[in-house]
């Protein structure tokens, strides 16, 4: 029962959450400030999930093969290299770290 609490309560605070959205007014979404922060809010979330995925293990700070890849991706994005090729080299790194630590 408690389950399907949870799943009610998802569904009803999902969409308390997108109505407030759609009552904002218009006035209040042209400001510039408001502006700046939508566009830097997906950014700085999808680099919390990053962080959290590849740093974390549970209730535990890890560095690991994960931590290698990411730093080989950052190293490829700052030779600005295609992103195919930032892909491939955070597998590569990755799993040859993971090789070579069993």
């Amino acid at each position: 029962m408690t389950v399907w609490f949870a799943i009610a309560a998802t569904a009803v605070g999902a969409y308390v959450v997108k109505l407030a959205g759609l009552l904002v007014p218009q006035g209040v979404l042209e400001r510039p400030l408001v502006r700046r922060l939508a566009a830097l809010l997906p950014v700085a979330l999808l680099a919390a999930l990053t962080a959290q995925q590849t740093f974390a293990d549970g209730r535990a700070l890890v560095l690991d093969a994960r931590a290698a890849g990411l730093a080989a991706a950052a190293v490829a994005l700052v030779l600005r290299a295609p992103f195919l090729l930032v892909i491939a080299a955070t597998v590569v790194v990755t799993a040859g770290v993971r090789a070579m630590t069993g």
